[in-house]
C-alpha cells in the first residue's frame, strides 16, 4: 500500500430546516469538539431555517441561559451532484474553492424533517459520499410514526393503541372530528396527540380532556400535517442504545437507562429535556438481569425491523400487564439520529457500557467509511486510527 497518510475530512452537517433545528446544533458543538484535530479535518456545515447551506465557524453551538443557537451567517456552500467531486463547493463569488472540494464522509446531526428522514440521506446517496447513520429507507420509517408502528408490529414488536387522523377517503387530515367517539373511548385518556414526522417532543400535548383536543391537533397539525394520536401507556421510560458497524457483527445494544420525572414535572416535553432540567438519569437503570437482557434484544430486534444502520436509540415504556402482572415492554419510537447533546441518553449509555463519547463519534465515522465508499470514488484504506490512506 502506497501513499501519505492524512487527516479525515469529516463534514459536520447541523441545523436544518426542521422545528429541532436548535437542538441538531447543540447536538453538533459536541461532535466536533470530540473529533480529534489530529486525525480529522472537521469542515462544519449549517443549514439555515431556510434551507441555505453555509460554511460555519463551528462556534455557539449550545443553549446559553435559555437561548437557543441558530444557524445565520456563514460562506454559501452546495453539496456537488457528480459523484466524482466528492463534497461541496463554495457559492460565494471570488471566493476559492480550495479544500472544500473533497469531503471523505458526512456526519449529518440533524434531527426532524429534511435531515432524519431520508432526504440529506437520498442527496448523499446521489453525490456518492460516505455518511454516518441509517439509509433512506430506515430513516423515513423510522421518522413517520405511522410507519414506524406498522414495521414494528409487522416484527412481532408491541405497540400502544393509536389512531392516524384520516378524513373518509383515508387522506391524511388533522381534522378532530374524524376522530370518532369509538375511538376515543378505545383510546381513553389521557392521550398524546403528536405530529407524526417530528422529534424532541416538538409539537406534542397531553390531553386530560377532549375539549382540549381540537387545540392539541392544531398545534401537532402546524408542525406536521399527519397527526398521530396514541394512548397513553403507564410505565417507566426507559431507553436503549443499538451500535453497529460493517462486518463487526450483530448489532451491540448498550445498558439500559431509564428518565425519571422530578416532583411537579407531569411529561417529558421540550423544555424539561433541554432546558429545565426536570428529569433524573439513571445510566444504568434499575432492573432485573432478565429485564436487561429483554430490552437489550427487542432493541436489537427493533434495529433490523427497520433496517437501520449505524446507530439508534429504542425508546420503550416498562410496565406491568394488569391481566397477568407480568412485565409489559412496548417501544414507543426508534431515533435513528438521537441527540447528541452533552445530557442526551445516546453518548450516556454507551458511555456507560465502556464506549467513551470520542470513541463513539470514532466508530461511527470509521463505520460509515468501512461501510459507504462509493463505487465511483478512488480506492482508499481507512487505518484503526481513523486516517485515510491512498485517497484523494
Amino acid at each position: 500500500m502506497t501513499g501519505k497518510a492524512r487527516r479525515t475530512r469529516v463534514a459536520v452537517v447541523f441545523g436544518g430546516r426542521s422545528a429541532e433545528h436548535a437542538i441538531s446544533c447543540v447536538s453538533a458543538g459536541s461532535v466536533l469538539a470530540a473529533l480529534d484535530p489530529e486525525r480529522y479535518e472537521v469542515v462544519p456545515v449549517g443549514i439555515t431555517r431556510d434551507g441555505r447551506w453555509l460554511l460555519h465557524d463551528g462556534k455557539a453551538l449550545a443553549i446559553d441561559g435559555g437561548q437557543l443557537p441558530e444557524v445565520t451567517d456563514g460562506t454559501a456552500v452546495s453539496l456537488v451532484g457528480d459523484p466524482a467531486g466528492r463534497g461541496l463547493a463554495v457559492l460565494d463569488a471570488g471566493q476559492v474553492i480550495g479544500r472544500l472540494t473533497e469531503v471523505d464522509v458526512v456526519f449529518p446531526v440533524l434531527h426532524g424533517a429534511y435531515g432524519e428522514d431520508g432526504t440529506i440521506q437520498g442527496l448523499l446517496e446521489m453525490s456518492g459520499l460516505p455518511y454516518v447513520g441509517s439509509g433512506v429507507f430506515a430513516s423515513a420509517a423510522s421518522m413517520d410514526k405511522e410507519f414506524t408502528k406498522k414495521l414494528l408490529t409487522a416484527a412481532g414488536i408491541p405497540q400502544g393503541d393509536h389512531v392516524v387522523l384520516r378524513d373518509a377517503d383515508g387522506a391524511v387530515c388533522p381534522d378532530p372530528t374524524v376522530l370518532d367517539q369509538a375511538a376515543r373511548e378505545r383510546l381513553g385518556l389521557p392521550v398524546f396527540v403528536k405530529p407524526s414526522r417530528a422529534g424532541s417532543s416538538i409539537g406534542i400535548t397531553k390531553v386530560t380532556d377532549w375539549a382540549q383536543f381540537p387545540a392539541a391537533v392544531a398545534t401537532a397539525a402546524a408542525v406536521d400535517p399527519k397527526v398521530v394520536v396514541e394512548a397513553a401507556v403507564p410505565g417507566r421510560e426507559i431507553e436503549c442504545g443499538v451500535l453497529a458497524a460493517p462486518g463487526s457483527g450483530p448489532p451491540e445494544a448498550s445498558v439500559p437507562a431509564e428518565i425519571r420525572l422530578r416532583p411537579g414535572t407531569d411529561w417529558y416535553d421540550f423544555s424539561v429535556k433541554y432546558v429545565d432540567g426536570a428529569v433524573d438519569i439513571d445510566v444504568p437503570a434499575d432492573l432485573t438481569p432478565e429485564q436487561v437482557t429483554r430490552i437489550q434484544d427487542v432493541s436489537r430486534r427493533a434495529y433490523l425491523a427497520l433496517d437501520c444502520r449505524g446507530l439508534a436509540r429504542v425508546d420503550f415504556f416498562l410496565g406491568t400487564d394488569p391481566d397477568t402482572g407480568a412485565d409489559r415492554l412496548v417501544v414507543n419510537e426508534v431515533n435513528t439520529m438521537p441527540g447528541f447533546t452533552p445530557t442526551s441518553m445516546f453518548p450516556q449509555v454507551w458511555a456507560a457500557s465502556g464506549v467513551s463519547y470520542p470513541e463513539l463519534v470514532d466508530r461511527l465515522v470509521a463505520g460509515a467509511l468501512a461501510g459507504q465508499l462509493p463505487v465511483t470514488s478512488p480506492a482508499a484504506t481507512v487505518s484503526p486510527d481513523g486516517a485515510v490512506l491512498g485517497a484523494g
